[in-house]
């Protein structure tokens, strides 16, 4: 069987943390902040762990991360 591809696009949007789980950024944070308050955009401005009901589907796209 030959190996498995590692998609690239979700790959550069991922990090591994020292546990193992996989970190990425939130989105809704890029343009049109002047309609957020400053709560929401601080909210959106720090990185989140990807749920634990995903990472199967995750593990698919990024096998050897």
């Amino acid at each position: 069987m030959p190996k498995q591809k590692t998609h690239r696009g979700f790959a550069k949007r991922v990090k591994k943390t020292a546990t193992g789980k996989l970190k990425r950024n939130k989105a809704y944070h890029s343009h049109l902040l002047s309609g957020k308050s400053p709560k929401e955009k601080r909210r959106l401005s720090k990185a989140d762990t990807i749920h634990p009901s995903d990472l199967k589907r995750v593990k698919r796209l990024v096998p050897y991360l």
